[in-house]
């Protein structure tokens, strides 16, 4: 008996109908038996007739699913049939509706489960040569971050620690112009090599990847978030105390993505003296504080003018740093003035050859803080 024939004779409406669950409907992409679309089946003989229910009179895509349901009745055996087309009712077409709208919620569901069940796409990563990590952030452009940021590193180098600079304001790197450093990143074919400073300090920063420093980084948040994770596991860091994060202005996906991604140690705040300034650092401290992140201190820059000849003092505002560090109960680590040498050594790329007291005392009040933050322990045992 010819196999066709035979499959032909074997089948029944429910064959039909199986079958019929491959025929997807083109809009809305779900089968037609699903949506109850198939009102009707009957097999006479070598003859297959079908009467298919549509949302709308006069579906555009009526032709594609007549091709689909007559290539299924062919693969069946039924070189005779016919496909009939109605509409459903107000009635039909509202059990449609809610079906298909409830369908898609479960399925939203499921893959929010699914997703929480999954291994989080910011998982930690964690690199046991790097003992040390501390973030400089500010929420406010134009405070002075990256330089405060140099200037800590500096003087952590000169203290015989092994520094890092990760440069995280991929889109306004400025970290390499204050250490005079120009030219790309060398790779050893399978990590990037970072950059080094006259004194040693290790500084990866996207100024040193692009083919020119006035190249703008045009990129949208999940790809700034991917190369800062790049930055840190890709980067041969080696053995360092510390690795310092510059962090862009702002509480959006580079700080999200630093405190998601690393085993950050502590966190210093950088602000100016006025009340803009105040407010927005707030928000980043805050911004800290709900991500767990230990502050360690907050830093004023730009906090007043010494001037050189008459000695008087100018302060600008009323001092930003002292308000917060009241409010939030975190160490006023230093109050930098405005200093036009320092301004000469950074435009020259020379801010290592720069010396300052204050810095000097504020990575000292830094190592206290630090210390006392891993010596207190809380009554439950934890460390804080």
């Amino acid at each position: 008996m010819d196999a066709i024939f035979y499959w032909r004779f074997m089948s029944t409406i429910d064959d039909v109908k199986n079958k019929l669950r491959g025929v997807i409907d083109p809009e809305i992409g779900i089968s037609i038996v699903e949506l109850d679309m198939v009102k009707e089946i009957k097999l006479e003989g070598e003859r297959a007739t079908l009467k298919i229910a549509l949302t709308v009179p006069e579906c555009p895509l009526t032709s594609k699913i007549k091709k689909d349901i007559g290539d299924i009745l062919r693969s069946l055996g039924f070189s005779n049939y016919s496909v009939n087309f109605t509409t459903m009712n107000d009635e039909e077409r509202r059990r449609l509706v809610e079906y298909v709208r409830s369908k898609r919620i479960r399925k939203i569901n499921e893959t929010r489960m699914s997703q929480e069940r999954a291994p989080s796409p910011l998982s930690k990563l964690s690199n046991p040569s790097i003992h040390n990590i501390i973030a400089i952030m500010s929420g406010k452009g134009g405070v002075g971050k990256s330089t405060v940021c140099g200037l800590i590193a500096n003087e952590l180098a000169r203290r015989g620690f092994k520094v890092g600079i990760l440069d995280g304001d991929i889109t306004g790197p400025s970290v390499p112009k204050l250490f005079g450093l120009s030219g790309r990143l060398s790779t050893d074919g399978n990590k990037i090599v970072p950059a080094l400073t006259k004194t040693g300090i290790k500084v990866v920063s996207m100024n040193l990847i692009v083919e020119r420093e006035t190249d703008a980084t045009i990129w949208r948040g999940p790809i700034l978030s991917n190369v800062i994770r790049q930055f840190f596991s890709d980067v041969m860091w080696g053995e360092l105390d510390y690795l310092l994060i510059d962090l862009p202005p702002g509480t959006t996906d580079a700080q999200l993505t630093v405190f998601q991604s690393f085993d950050v140690n502590g966190v210093v705040l950088v602000t100016t003296a006025n009340e803009l300034s105040r407010v927005i650092v707030s928000k980043a401290l805050n911004m800290a504080k709900k991500l767990e992140a230990p502050v360690l201190g907050i830093i004023e820059n730009m906090a007043y003018y010494s001037c050189p000849h008459c000695g008087h003092v100018e302060t600008f505002g009323k001092g930003a740093g002292e308000e917060i560090s009241r409010e939030f109960g975190i160490p006023l680590l230093a109050r930098l003035p405005l200093d036009p040498n320092l301004t000469r050594f950074t435009d020259s790329g020379q801010i290592e050859e720069y010396a300052n007291l204050l810095i000097e005392e504020a990575v000292n009040e830094l190592g206290r803080e630090r210390i006392r933050r891993l010596t207190i322990v809380e009554a439950d045992g934890s460390q804080v």
